[in-house]
């Protein structure tokens, strides 16, 4: 019956959330919840969510702080030096312009939030690639890659997904995977020059007005100027990055080294694990607050300016330890475990890790992240401990999966990018997924090679 009813409420949360008849806060708390209750949890079912729920406060500090430290960083022009350097440096040269937006695509995927990174790098970069003419296809397809690859980091959402679906700690899963998340954007890289010198042999060396073009208004009726070189001022070329104003209220250029060795102190620390990362989080957004905004109200302000970001990240969280309690105190997900181990092969037994980051290159694209790491991630890890494989381990097998899923049309994100830059989804889809898969791919193998993900 628990085996039943498992795969029952699997099912019904991915329908449900699939096909926008529910919120995934909602599907994630009402589900479990009526589920538990058909098992015989009755009032035992409250202590197995507070159980849920205290598991995943760590996670939820994390990403609360996270959001604000990274948010202030980009409200007070942390970024914006790198906006102008790529700007000046890409001029009339397609192939540095591709390059280009793949840096600034993954400086700015830190933030962990894919539409502020797309907003940003179409706002900065676009005008460019109508003026010379280069396909925006080229920009949807290397900022998405980038910002895919960049999307394990642990406040950017399915590594914390898949941390709190195991009850684990997201440095765990996370930091044994820098080398794969490294090797990845160098194949972003790869692609990214690729994508350029073909554009640059495409259309050659072209020079550009700096007259700007609206967001979204797509390539028609774009004039290039060739064979003369129209210069262009630092002012214009700030102009250019229309979705970082310079006139802001929250620049605080005097404070740019301070900010700058703060952020670069934190991911340092981070990747040495000396302390606990919503800890790490919580430090650097308080020193972040109090040294760029001194006065109360202005602390204030600055967290309101992020706060629909952190309430529904924060929601999510909270609603997963419903799921995560349910599955557990139920003994729902041991249940289904059991079945499975006697579905799966013996012989395939021990490949389950691989298994799994090869499955989550086409699931995560089918379905939302919440329905695979709150739903299939739990019972395939359960599965795989039969077979000596750490759960830690299937964590981290199953967010190589993520530069596919991020450019699936269930992800918000993506629409807005080819939204902003005019391309057709179909467009984008016929040059980003192959490339997608190779770095999901890629990413899998170096975590195999370097044994912290095993095989066999």
């Amino acid at each position: 019956m628990l085996v039943v009813l498992g795969f029952l409420m699997v099912a019904t949360f991915m329908y449900l959330i699939m096909s926008k008849r529910a919120t995934p806060v909602v599907g994630l708390i009402l589900i479990p919840v009526a589920f538990g209750l058909i098992a015989g949890a009755g009032t035992d079912i409250g202590d197995m969510i507070v159980d849920g729920v205290e598991s995943l406060a760590p996670t939820a500090a994390l990403l609360f702080f996270a959001i604000i430290f990274f948010g202030i960083m980009i409200d007070v022009g942390l970024f914006d030096p790198l906006v102008r350097l790529i700007l000046r440096l890409v001029r009339d040269d397609p192939a540095r312009l591709v390059i280009g937006t793949a840096v600034l695509a993954m400086v700015v995927s830190l933030d962990g939030d894919g539409s502020t990174t797309f907003i940003i790098t179409t706002s900065a970069l676009l005008p460019l690639y109508l003026k010379l003419k280069v396909s925006p296809v080229v920009l949807t397809v290397v900022a998405g890659l980038a910002n895919a690859t960049m999307n394990i980091i642990p406040w950017g959402g399915p590594t914390v997904r898949a941390a709190s679906a195991l009850g684990l700690s997201p440095s765990d899963v996370f930091v044994p995977m820098i080398p794969s998340l490294v090797v990845g954007l160098v194949v972003v890289l790869g692609f990214a020059a690729h994508l350029g010198f073909v554009e640059r042999r495409r259309l050659g060396k072209l020079t550009w007005k700096p007259d700007l073009m609206p967001l979204g208004a797509g390539p028609s009726g774009v004039g290039t100027t060739v064979g003369k070189d129209t210069t262009t001022t630092d002012g214009e070329v700030g102009q250019l990055a229309a979705g970082l104003d310079p006139d802001r209220p929250t620049l605080r250029p005097r404070l740019l080294p301070f900010n700058a060795i703060l952020t670069v102190a934190l991911l340092v620390v981070l990747g040495l694990d000396i302390l606990p990362i919503p800890v790490l989080f919580m430090i650097a957004a308080g020193i972040a607050l109090a040294v760029n905004f001194p006065r109360v109200v202005d602390q204030s302000a600055a967290i309101a300016r992020h706060s629909s970001s952190i309430v529904s990240v924060v929601a999510m969280v909270f609603a997963a330890a419903v799921l995560t309690g349910v599955f557990q105190g139920t003994g729902m997900v041991e249940s289904m475990a059991l079945w499975l181990t006697g579905v799966v092969p013996d012989a395939l037994g021990p490949f389950l890790a691989v298994i799994t980051g090869l499955l989550s290159i086409p699931m995560t694209f089918f379905m939302t992240n919440d329905a695979f790491y709150f739903g299939v991630l739990p019972v395939l890890a359960e599965t795989a401990a039969q077979y000596g494989i750490e759960p830690v381990e299937m964590a981290r097998a199953s967010i190589t999966g993520q530069p596919v899923h991020m450019q699936s049309p269930l992800v918000p994100a993506i629409l807005l990018l080819v939204t902003l830059a005019g391309v057709p989804l179909a467009d984008h889809h016929r040059k980003v997924l192959w490339r997608a898969g190779v770095v999901s791919v890629v990413m899998l193998v170096v975590g195999v090679v370097l044994g912290q993900i095993p095989f066999g």
